[in-house]
C-alpha cells in the first residue's frame, strides 16, 4: 500500500471516530445548528418587518430571501467552533499523545476533524435552509446555481475548520478554544448579512466592505435569489484561499510542535 493509501485509509478511521464522538455527544453539533436557527427565527420574528421596510428592493421578496444566506454563513462559524472545542479536548486528554505511539498517518489525525467538520457541517446547512424554507425563504437558484452555493460553502467550511483546529491547538481550555472560536462566529455581524452596507456609518461601512464575510454573504445570496454580484465570487474564493491556508500553516506548525517535541 502506498503511503497515501495509508493516509486516507487513517484519514477514514479518524473521520469515523469523529462521527462517533458527535454521536455520543451530540449537544456541541446541536449548538451548533440551534444557534443560527435561533438568529433566524429572532431576526426574521422579531426584527423582520421593521428590517424588510428599510430594505426596499434589496431584500427581494421578504427580509428573510435577504437574510438566509447571512445566517447559512453563520452556521459555518458555528460548527467550526465545536471543531475547535473538540480538538482541544483531545489534546488535553492525551488521546493525540496516544496516537503518536501508534502506526498511523501524522496528519491523519488533523485530516480526520476536517472531514468530520465538514459533513457535520453540511448537515446544518441542509437543516438550516429546510427550516428557512418553512419560513417562507423562496431561492430563485437554478440546479447549476445551488451546485455553486455547496461549493462555496463547503469551501468556507474548509477555511472556517483548519482555523478552528488552528484555534483548538493553540488554546490552554476548551473554553478558551470556544473564545477564540467567537471571533469568525461574530464577523458577520458587521458585515451585509443583515443590512446593506451603505446604510452604516461611514468607518462601519469601510470594514463591512472590506471583510472577508461580505462578499461570501453577497455571492451567496446573489446565487441564491438573483442579487446583482459583481467581482464579490472572485473575492469570496480568494478570501477562502487566504483562509483556509493560513489555518492549515498554522494547524500543521502547532501540530509538528507538538508531536516532536
Amino acid at each position: 500500500m502506498s503511503i497515501s493509501a495509508y493516509a486516507l485509509h487513517d484519514s477514514a478511521t479518524m473521520l469515523r471516530r469523529d462521527l462517533r464522538h458527535a454521536v455520543r455527544y451530540p449537544m456541541l453539533a446541536i449548538g451548533g445548528l440551534l444557534v443560527p436557527v435561533f438568529l433566524l427565527l429572532i431576526f426574521v420574528g422579531v426584527f423582520g418587518n421593521t428590517l424588510r421596510a428599510g430594505l426596499g428592493a434589496s431584500a427581494g421578496g421578504g427580509y428573510i430571501d435577504y437574510l438566509t444566506p447571512g445566517i447559512l454563513v453563520m452556521t459555518a462559524g458555528a460548527s467550526a467552533a465545536a471543531t475547535a472545542i473538540n480538538v482541544c479536548i483531545d489534546m488535553n486528554e492525551g488521546i493525540v499523545a496516544r496516537f503518536r505511539t501508534m502506526a498511523i498517518t501524522r496528519t491523519s489525525v488533523l485530516t480526520g476533524q476536517v472531514f468530520g467538520s465538514l459533513t457535520r457541517t453540511l448537515i446544518s446547512a441542509v437543516l438550516l435552509v429546510a427550516v428557512a424554507i418553512g419560513l417562507g425563504f423562496r431561492a430563485s437558484a437554478s440546479p447549476l446555481e445551488w451546485l455553486a452555493v455547496a461549493g462555496m460553502f463547503a469551501m468556507l467550511t474548509l477555511a472556517m475548520t483548519w482555523l478552528a483546529i488552528a484555534f483548538g491547538l493553540t488554546a490552554k481550555t476548551p473554553a478558551g478554544a470556544n473564545s477564540l472560536s467567537l471571533i469568525p462566529q461574530f464577523l458577520p455581524f458587521i458585515s451585509s448579512a443583515f443590512v446593506p452596507t451603505a446604510s452604516m456609518p461611514a468607518g462601519v461601512r469601510w470594514f463591512a466592505e472590506n471583510q472577508p464575510f461580505t462578499p461570501i454573504i453577497n455571492t451567496l445570496r446573489g446565487l441564491l435569489i438573483g442579487t446583482p454580484i459583481g467581482n464579490s465570487a472572485i473575492i469570496a474564493v480568494a478570501w477562502c484561499l487566504v483562509l483556509m491556508t493560513a489555518g492549515y500553516v498554522w494547524s500543521r506548525a502547532r501540530y509538528n510542535r507538538y508531536v516532536t517535541r
